[in-house]
């Protein structure tokens, strides 16, 4: 290798993917679907993307679109959830982004949520052996990587509040109605 090369980080592939929430960024690498971040207009790409580059030490492209190796699967699921075939997101994930208590929480979630329900904080703490731990899981749903493929928006708060949400509260209302959790919005 010539010493003016540097060398290359695992392969992370990106797009922006339109949805009924609005455009989502997607990333893979070699491993599975790593990140799906919100609100991913042309005006926050580069905050979204750079991060995301850095940390995982990748060597990064974007997919043009129908050009998607690495994302055409979770493109093709993330439309069929959207259109109401999908229940289940049955793809590989990378974890990378995820760590300790966060990731089981995470797991956990994806696991045990199915569609069309949710499970407040509370309980999903004690899922995971915390009984003591809600704002924890908070914490970690406002930090996963991998928001609608692994379900934060099922997380609600124990008294039957929405609680928060890193898409936000309206995204989240529209996943929830999506799911037959909420009734649809009368406008």
């Amino acid at each position: 290798m010539d010493s003016t090369e540097r060398p290359r980080g695992p392969h992370l592939e990106w797009a922006v993917v339109a949805s009924d929430i609005g455009p989502l960024l997607l990333a893979a690498t070699s491993e599975g679907l790593v990140r799906v971040e919100f609100h991913a207009g042309p005006d926050r790409l580069e905050g979204m993307v750079g991060p995301l580059v850095s940390r995982l030490g990748a060597d990064a492209r974007r997919a043009a679109p129908g050009e998607e190796v690495l994302l055409a699967e979770p493109v093709r699921q993330l439309a069929a959830y959207f259109a109401g075939s999908l229940r289940r997101f049955d793809l590989p994930l990378d974890w990378r982004l995820s760590s300790g208590f966060n990731r089981q929480v995470l797991q956990e979630l994806d696991r045990s949520v199915p569609y069309g329900s949710v499970v407040g904080y509370g309980e999903l703490a004690a899922r995971v052996g915390q009984p003591g731990a809600a704002q924890a899981v908070g914490n970690a749903m406002g930090s996963n990587p991998l928001p609608l493929v692994v379900p934060c928006h099922r997380v609600v708060e124990n008294d039957g509040g929405i609680g928060g949400f890193g898409g936000g509260l309206e995204t989240k209302r529209q996943l929830l109605a999506l799911e037959g959790v909420l009734p649809q919005p009368l406008f």
